[in-house]
């Protein structure tokens, strides 16, 4: 895994050399629209398996930049306002945090002229957690979950409305696995690898 996100960010930044020499064939397109973060269904136990941990869904606002090197070839960064989880641990809410997913990917779009252009991705991910609050079986504890960094991957459909607006539809694959404590010793990882899947609306300048 290491040694895939490496490779990413190496052709990343090798390209973005390229694209100085480049500019002119360049382009920039935005996109505003909403996502959804949905966590795969199984996140792993805590506290030596005694506790199975779920992590519910959260859909916020998102934009996208992305600079294209070529008409093929762009890279793109992803923002959000936070995302909000609520954790379940043996079905009972234990807890909730909010986190900021910053993702960064190179990516191929197969037709960038038709009508209908899909493209693929690959990338890496930044996942910073903050605002943890218990309740529940955990109310009254302090409890913390650490950043995570992984492996992005991104595919998606452009409808072309006109020479300047589009439409996308996409997902994304993103692994996060974040260390938790509580009281400061540590129960465990907890395995989000959600699906974050939504729509957006794109101007090309």
């Amino acid at each position: 895994m290491k040694k895939l996100m490496g490779t990413a960010l190496v052709a990343a930044i090798a390209l973005a050399g390229v694209g100085q020499a480049h500019a002119a064939d360049g382009d920039w397109v935005v996109k505003v629209g909403a996502h959804v973060v949905e966590p795969k269904s199984d996140n792993g136990t805590l506290a030596g398996g005694a506790l199975k941990a779920d992590i519910g869904s959260s859909t916020r606002p998102t934009i996208t930049a992305e600079y294209f090197f070529t008409p093929h070839v762009g890279l793109e960064v992803l923002a959000s306002t936070p995302f909000q989880h609520t954790v379940r641990l043996n079905g009972a809410k234990a807890a909730t945090f909010k986190h900021l997913p910053p993702t960064i990917s190179l990516q191929y779009h197969f037709r960038p002229q038709a009508t209908v252009s899909p493209f693929v991705g690959l990338g890496v991910n930044y996942t910073y957690v903050f605002g943890e609050h218990t309740t529940g079986p955990l109310a009254g504890t302090r409890l913390s979950v650490n950043d995570s960094f992984g492996v992005a991957a991104h595919a998606g459909l452009d409808f072309r409305l006109n020479p300047k607006w589009l439409f996308t539809v996409d997902a994304r694959w993103i692994n996060i696995d974040a260390k938790a404590k509580v009281n400061g010793v540590s129960v465990g990882t907890v395995h989000v690898d959600p699906w974050v899947y939504g729509v957006a609306v794109g101007y090309r300048f």
